[in-house]
Formats: C-alpha cells, structure tokens, sequence
C-alpha cells in the first residue's frame, strides 16, 4: 500500500527540474538547441538551423566581440548560466547571432513545450515558444 501512495505522489509531483533538457525546434528559421546539463546550471548548442542547412559552414559573422566573428554557427552555445528556480530556470543568458547580442533569459518549461523569453531589460522581453523534439 505504501508503495502505492509513494508512487501516486510521484505521479500527482510537478516536473522535475530536468524538464528543459534535450532537443528543442525555435520559433524561428528551423532552428534546433540541445539543451544539456553544464555543472550546477543548463546551457544549450545550437544543433541546426534552416540557414546551417543552406551553408553549413556559416559562421557568427554578426557577434559585436570582431574576435568571435569567425567561429562557426554549428555547435555554438547560445544559452548559459540558467539556474534552477523551481520549475523555472533564471538567471541565465542567450546569444543572439542575427544581432550578435546577449540577452538576460528565462525558460519555462511545460510538457513539451517551452518558453523561453530573452530581456534586454524588463520590461523590453521577447518570449518565444520553442517544442521538444525529443
């Protein structure tokens, strides 16, 4: 009987903190992020996009650091630093390679589905809705 109830509490508990890892399809241009574990916090790559499908040698030509602007788009990290706050995941950043900047962000996710809203400052937001792949 117990193992029943400690199951059913199991079941009836909100997602655990795992919730935003793995593949993830952007809002945008077919993008695709693997967001993994990195020490305490999450980060994510980005895998794919409609443009790495066209030129898969792309590179972060737009980044405001010129040092940077030779590195490849394939791979390239574009969220850092994310810090579990309950279900939410705060304190974290985004690259944005169309306009080379870094955003503060947040990702919220829920079920397959996640939201992820990058700030230059609040209230100045732009959240985005991006679905698991796998």
């Amino acid at each position: 009987m117990s193992l029943l109830l400690f199951a059913a509490a199991l079941a009836a508990a909100p997602a655990g903190s795992d919730g935003v890892l793995g593949l993830w399809k952007t809002q945008t241009r077919n993008g695709i992020v693997e967001i993994s574990r990195c020490g305490a916090s999450v980060c994510g790559r980005l895998v794919t996009s409609d443009g790495l499908k066209a030129d898969p040698n792309l590179k972060d030509v737009n980044n405001a650091n010129p040092g940077l602007r030779g590195r490849p788009l394939k791979g390239l990290p574009i969220l850092s630093g994310f810090k579990a706050d309950g279900a939410v995941w705060n304190g974290g950043k985004i690259y944005n390679a169309e306009d080379g900047k870094t955003y503060s962000a947040r990702l919220t996710p829920s079920g397959n589905q996640l939201q992820v809203r990058g700030c230059i400052f609040v209230p100045l937001c732009k959240t985005q809705t991006w679905t698991r792949i796998r």
